[in-house]
Order: structure tokens, then C-alpha cells, then sequence
């Protein structure tokens, strides 16, 4: 299959002030693309950073149907876009309702449209580490996280509503479950580093070791692409994570060994189970990560507290 790089495109990028889309739409600006991106921007002053970056930038809000200021003529959406919240109501008006009102208002506005929406893996029902297929049981696998209990069933919800209406308007459309995102400049991992500091125990599944599939910033931005050439109407369902399997206990090792801290570790039944996908589709299109999760974890180590590396 021939991937073609995205260049010469406008494209809208939402969740530009999050971890993974901020470093993306950068990346897609200074590839020779129109980018806007958006946020809620809130203060004029939120703006100029974006600007300096060479991303024009666009105000929204999902969850009260906000959308006036998005941009006519686009060809492609990348929605990164989420809201993390208690209140039900609230998580289904911006990750379901939002994304759909997304969706219809930008493609009112343009010819030929694609729409990429970023789900997580959080929709899944884990299985002890048992690799997850885009098929598989659906389930509530985030609700014992702290902070997290209407996550996994609004990306359900706003999957099933992205699916609806790119089928309603003919939109062709990718929905891509991500597992674990980290950069140089951020990721979960950065919070367990801060945690080994403090000599706080860091909450794992009982049920360890506790896996993921981590991809670094810059294989996001390489699969992009490849995740693309799957849009269709009706919509495609991929798994999106790296090669490796790693678990938290892993990556605090290597980080205890960068800086000489010492993890220390809580199984409890109140985190987020194992979830590892099965990302065969996305290998099938000829994507493999490029970054070593031992070399992700050292980059940002040395980005974000260089002090702490041993010489």
C-alpha cells in the first residue's frame, strides 16, 4: 500500500493545548500544511504561543455546541479533543454529543472531508494482558482511576456517534483507540518519576504485571499517515500503540536505573487494569515504531528533569 505524506493540506487539529496534539499539529505546520488548531482559549494570550508555531488557532467548546469559529474548506480533521469529567452528562455533551456536532459542522463546511477521531483503549474490557482486538468485549475498564469514571463509557459513546454520522454524511473516517501516548516533554510515566522522588508507592493492578503498548511523540506523528489510508464510510476501527510490550513496573525500573531512585510499588483494585492491544492492523500497513521504549523513557528524562540522570 503507498502512504502518502501529508503535506499542502488544511487541517484542523482539536485538543491542540493536550499532550499529543499540541507536538502533532506543530509537526504537521512546519510540514508545508495549513494547520488550526483548536481549544477552548479562553484568554487571547493562549493564543500567540500557537501562533509562533506557525498554527493558526480556532476557539471551541464541545460540550455547549461551540463550533462557529471552525474553519470552511478543510480536508482533513484530527479530533484529539476530551473531556475528563465525573458528571456523566457533561463527558457524553463533549467526547459523544461534541464530537458528532464536530463532524456535521465541518463537513456543512467543506467538499471533502476526512475525520479522524482518537478513541482510547480505555473502551475495552481488560483481560490480564491478554492482547485486545478491535472486535473485542467492550467494557468500563477506567472507572476504578481516580478522577476517571465516565471515561471509557463516553469514548464509547462518542465512537458510536462518530460512527453514525460519518455514515449519515458519507464522511470517510478512522477511528484510531490509543493506548499509552508519551514524548519527550510529556507522559504518564513523567508522574510516576515524580512519585519515586516523593517516595510515594505507585498504584499498580493487582493483577500484574500491568501492560501497555507506550508510542513515543515522534511515531505518532510517523503513523498518522498510515491510520488515514483506513478511512472509509463506514467508519474503520484500529488499535494505535507501539510494538513493545511494557509495563509501568518496567519503566520505573529503567527510570530507577537513569537516576538512581528507587520505585516502590501498591497493587490495588483501584487503578486501570492491563490493557494491551493488538495492533496487527496498523503493522499490516507497513508501520513499526521507531523508538525504544528504554531510549523514549531516557529522551525524556533528559528533557524534563535533566538533573536527574546519572552521569
Amino acid at each position: 500500500m503507498s502512504i502518502e505524506a501529508i503535506t499542502g493540506r488544511k487541517i484542523l487539529v482539536t485538543g491542540v493545548t493536550g499532550w499529543v496534539a499540541g507536538p502533532l499539529a506543530e509537526s504537521l505546520a512546519s510540514a508545508g500544511n495549513t494547520v488550526y488548531g483548536a481549544a477552548r482559549f479562553n484568554e487571547p494570550a493562549q493564543r500567540q504561543p500557537w501562533h509562533d508555531k506557525g498554527v493558526q488557532t480556532v476557539s471551541i467548546d464541545l460540550e455547549n455546541g461551540r463550533l462557529d469559529e471552525v474553519p470552511a474548506d478543510l480536508d482533513l480533521v484530527l479530533h484529539f479533543a476530551v473531556a475528563k469529567s465525573n458528571n456523566f452528562a457533561e463527558a457524553f455533551a463533549a467526547n459523544a454529543h461534541g464530537s458528532a456536532d464536530l463532524m456535521e459542522m465541518a463537513a456543512q463546511r467543506s467538499d471533502n472531508l476526512t475525520f479522524f477521531h482518537c478513541s482510547s483503549t480505555a473502551v475495552y474490557e481488560p483481560k490480564h494482558g491478554v492482547p485486545r482486538r478491535e472486535t473485542d468485549l467492550l467494557g468500563d475498564s477506567h472507572r476504578p482511576m481516580p478522577g476517571m469514571p465516565t471515561y471509557s463509557i463516553s469514548k464509547i459513546a462518542g465512537e458510536v456517534l462518530v460512527q453514525h454520522t460519518a455514515k449519515r454524511l458519507g464522511v470517510p473516517t478512522v477511528i484510531a483507540r490509543l493506548n499509552v501516548p508519551y514524548g519527550d516533554t510529556y507522559g504518564w510515566m513523567s508522574f510516576h518519576l515524580m512519585m519515586m522522588e516523593r517516595n510515594i508507592a505507585i498504584p499498580v493492578h493487582v493483577d500484574q504485571p500491568t501492560d501497555y503498548t507506550p508510542i513515543h511523540a515522534v511515531d505518532i506523528a510517523r503513523s498518522i499517515p498510515y491510520l488515514l489510508s483506513l478511512s472509509a464510510t463506514p467508519a474503520e476501527i484500529v488499535n494505535w500503540g507501539g510494538d513493545q510490550i511494557v509495563s509501568i513496573e518496567d519503566w520505573c525500573e529503567e527510570m530507577g536505573r537513569l537516576t538512581g531512585l528507587t520505585p516502590t510499588f501498591a497493587p490495588t483494585t483501584a487503578t486501570i487494569a492491563s490493557i494491551v492491544p493488538d495492533v496487527s492492523k496498523l503493522r499490516d500497513l507497513g508501520f513499526s515504531t521507531t523508538i525504544d521504549w528504554r531510549e523514549g523513557i531516557r529522551r525524556q528524562i533528559a528533557t524534563m528533569r535533566p538533573e536527574l540522570l546519572k552521569s
